[in-house]
């Protein structure tokens, strides 16, 4: 394998959680992973579910999006802002270790599917279902991270950055 050079974009660990749904308990346990683990940036992929959930995301420079639960809006908007965080509606992309990378919850599956096929995404992260995976699709990896709420297990992903390599890990 070659090594590194002065031109190779910088690695970076990023956290990927979703459908925190308000549960404070297990969300804290999850920040408390994403600390351990030593993550630079996290993408939330929705249904947050409460300010209190924000506030235990502030160690962070984090990304979020809306689902399908996240019905009463303007507090979250009040409260990622006052985070110093970024909210991008309901679909964000970021470009991070030299990959651009598209999120977004995942209950629009046309939307989703689109966005996994454009082929213009090296990293598609998306939540809603609950369940973790990881696929490929042609030159863009696909990631749920899992949930931290109503799942089972319970679970978040870290992605080594620019390698695309994933670590579910179970909280």
């Amino acid at each position: 394998m070659p090594s590194p050079s002065k031109h190779d974009p910088p690695s970076l660990l990023l956290g990927v959680v979703s459908d925190t749904h308000g549960d404070l308990e297990r969300t804290r346990a999850a920040a408390m992973m994403l600390e351990e683990l030593a993550v630079d940036v996290v993408l939330h992929c929705g249904d947050i579910g409460s300010v209190e959930v924000v506030r235990l995301f502030e160690p962070w420079p984090t990304h979020y999006v809306l689902g399908n639960c996240d019905y009463d809006s303007d507090p979250l908007r009040h409260a990622i802002a006052a985070a110093g965080h970024t909210l991008h509606n309901r679909f964000g992309s970021l470009e991070l270790a030299g990959l651009r990378i598209a999120f977004l919850h995942g209950d629009d599956s046309r939307r989703l599917h689109d966005t996994i096929v454009d082929g213009q995404w090296s990293l598609v992260c998306h939540g809603h279902t609950h369940v973790a995976r990881q696929t490929w699709e042609g030159d863009t990896l696909v990631l749920n991270p899992g949930a931290i709420h109503r799942a089972n297990p319970h679970s978040i992903a870290a992605v080594e950055l620019p390698r695309r390599k994933v670590h579910i890990v179970s909280i």
